[in-house]
């Protein structure tokens, strides 16, 4: 049984798992009260991040490299392989290659630390140079996405892949922490994204990951800042 350890970016995981149609078992990592108080998360990821995932003998951290680690290992089926990751020869691998890994080292990580400075910051020090340039980060690579989204659907072409997974990933991310309001390209591609089954039946595995989504619309319908 395939064990994934925190949601988080570990919410990629998890959606991939259900559009592959593998069993998995999710369990819980709770970085809120530390991961101090959780030995058995710490002896399998010392540094004490997540998500994390463990497969038989194997262990991997890094929700990309998992991603590409399911799929490599586990997307060739009697039906032939995954429609999820292009075959190295096929015309889209280049794009799905390049917004599988936008969507973490150009998007999610450039709306991660603008959040944390918008949200964990002292008050005086959340204005700060580190957050700005963050946040133009973000909105520079999504550039790169709405362009695509000009010329084709999905990321890498006409199908959906593992890329739109990373990369709607960082939407939400973006979307829930830092209140960015996508232009009607990307919010549309958004919406078709996770309108999708496997999205839902993640969201519904996802407790913590839900519970935050609710609170943020939530606050947003009320006219609140979550």
């Amino acid at each position: 049984m395939i064990t994934v350890y925190g949601e988080g970016r570990g919410f990629r995981v998890v959606w991939l798992l259900e559009e592959m149609g593998l069993p998995y078992r999710l369990r819980r990592v709770d970085l809120l009260t530390g991961v101090e108080n959780d030995p058995e998360f710490l002896a399998i990821n010392p540094a004490g991040f997540i998500p994390a995932l463990v497969d038989g003998d194997v262990t991997m951290v890094e929700s990309i490299a998992i991603m590409e680690y399911l799929l490599a290992r586990h997307g060739q089926t009697r039906m032939g392989p995954t429609p999820l990751a292009p075959a190295p020869q096929d015309p889209e691998f280049p794009l799905y290659q390049q917004f599988l890994h936008l969507g973490e080292a150009g998007l999610a990580a450039s709306a991660y630390f603008a959040s944390s400075a918008r949200n964990l910051a002292p008050e005086s020090e959340r204005d700060n140079h580190t957050g700005r340039h963050a946040l133009e980060t973000f909105k520079s690579r999504l550039g790169l996405v709405t362009r695509q989204l000009a010329r084709s659907p999905y990321l890498a072409g006409e199908r959906f892949t593992a890329a739109d997974i990373s990369v709607t990933y960082a939407l939400d991310l973006a979307q829930r922490n830092i209140g960015y309001e996508l232009g009607e390209p990307a919010l549309d591609y958004w919406r078709r994204t996770t309108g999708r089954d496997g999205y839902k039946r993640a969201m519904a595995a996802c407790h913590d990951t839900r519970a935050w989504s609710e609170q943020v619309a939530a606050a947003k319908a009320g006219g609140a800042t979550p």
